[in-house]
């Protein structure tokens, strides 16, 4: 933890060095945002290593049916967005919340990695995932905010780009780690989840180490932290207008957002991907999502967030019609998780970055935790929709209904947000005091 704040304190003793053209002010990435990443990128690794197996593992080895899985799906998605609130809100109120809520929740993700070593059957492993997500609950509203914190607002869809970019390297090298250790390890997914548990404590140790605990530039290091603000408080953001569209729109197209593990089992049986390729599949999503979230970022800040996070739902439109066409090979395998990449890059990290702009500095872990909780639970009851669906007709049907309600979803979005904001920027027309019209520290533009 000293390491940490003596690192941030240099950081803003830099940033008012004599001889700057632009004193006090930070860089469009700053340094907070790249530790932040590393820390993303390491915990990925050991998450995407379980994620890319778990599939095969439980449908496979545990011959649990698509409704089963579904559930398991959904656990990932759900219980996580239950917890987010009160990560986000227990964050809010300056001092080191943020980096300890968040701290907590890289380290109970850690502890759930070796118990996978334990479960067997449905209810122990939707018991140590459920654990597993309400870690990655926690951390992620304190996270982001932390990010929304560091950045300057015009730069924070490239902040966030950045983010993402270095998180998606981590889902990059998770299944290529985990393919590599099933291809060398006697007891395989024994071996993986193993590795994965070594991960993740990596991970948690440079969160201790590099990233700094106080972001409340505008107040003394040595002032009194200000009050956490009170739960009603939080509940009440969505009170705004800018937020409460965002919120509904996020949650109206989760509900149409198959998740990918079940467009992944998709690729498998109906366009003919080996089963012994199959943890290789989220590659091709990462690798796109790893080019071009830092470039869509950027464009975002340009456009406008929120009609760049609606452009990223038609993409995914597009990469379900693929999966529903006649077209068969490699060719279409790779274009579906071009697109699926692409979706991601679009949507991601612009989603927060576009909440962070509604929302005021002293409740901005609140703010991202009530549109991701939105969305999380949104995508948590397609789960199990997706899931009975294919277990009563099957994947192909069940995604064609996906994909037009997907189009619905979209059109109700779109007139939704172009409703509450012509102009097209990321500002709530009813908020005078909101944070885009102010520097991180206070300052006019």
């Amino acid at each position: 933890m000293y390491l940490a704040d003596s690192r941030n304190s240099t950081t803003r003793t830099s940033t008012a060095a004599p001889g700057s053209t632009r004193p006090g002010r930070r860089p469009a990435v700053p340094g907070t945002v790249l530790a932040l990443g590393a820390v993303s990128l390491i915990t990925d690794v050991s998450a995407e290593m379980i994620t890319a197996v778990l599939p095969l593992y439980v449908v496979t080895a545990l011959g649990l049916s698509p409704l089963g899985f579904g559930l398991l799906d959904g656990i990932n998605n759900g219980v996580g967005a239950l917890v987010r609130l009160a990560g986000g809100h227990l964050a809010d109120g300056g001092g080191r919340r943020h980096k300890v809520v968040a701290g907590i929740g890289y380290g109970l993700s850690a502890v759930c990695k070796p118990l996978l070593l334990l479960a067997h059957g449905l209810p122990a492993i939707s018991s140590v995932l459920a654990a597993d997500r309400a870690g990655k609950g926690l951390r992620t509203a304190p996270r982001d905010a932390m990010i929304s914190l560091a950045t300057r607002p015009e730069h924070r869809g490239r902040a966030f780009g950045v983010h993402r970019a270095m998180d998606t390297a981590g889902a990059l090298l998770g299944p290529l780690t985990a393919f590599a250790v099933l291809r060398v390890a006697v007891d395989g997914y024994d071996a993986v989840f193993t590795v994965s548990a070594c991960v993740a404590a990596l991970g948690v140790l440079v969160l201790v180490l590099f990233v700094p605990a106080r972001l409340d530039s505008g107040r003394p290091a040595s002032g009194p932290a200000p009050a956490r603000p009170a739960l009603r408080d939080s509940l009440a953001l969505l009170r705004r207008l800018g937020l409460r569209r965002l919120t509904l729109c996020a949650t109206l197209l989760g509900l149409t957002t198959v998740s990918d593990a079940f467009l992944y089992l998709l690729l498998q049986r109906e366009l003919g991907v080996p089963a012994d390729l199959f943890p290789l599949l989220p590659l091709g999503t990462a690798a796109v999502f790893l080019l071009l979230a830092v470039p869509l970022g950027a464009l975002a800040d340009r456009i406008g967030r929120r009609r760049l996070f609606l452009a990223g739902h038609a993409v995914l439109l597009l990469a379900y019609a693929l999966v529903l066409s006649p077209l068969r090979g490699p060719v279409a395998v790779g274009t579906v998780l071009v697109l699926h990449g692409a979706f991601y890059a679009a949507t991601d990290g612009v989603l927060a970055a576009a909440t962070a702009g509604v929302v005021p500095t002293e409740h901005l872990g609140a703010g991202q935790a009530l549109v991701g909780t939105g969305q999380a639970l949104a995508r948590f009851v397609c789960s199990l929709a997706f899931g009975a669906a294919w277990s009563l007709w099957d994947g192909r049907d069940a995604l064609a209904v996906a994909a037009v309600a997907l189009a619905a979803a979209a059109l109700c979005a779109a007139r939704l947000l172009r409703t509450g904001d012509p102009s097209g920027t990321d500002r709530d027309p009813g908020d005078a005091d909101h944070d885009d019209r102010r520097t991180p520290e206070g300052a006019p533009r």
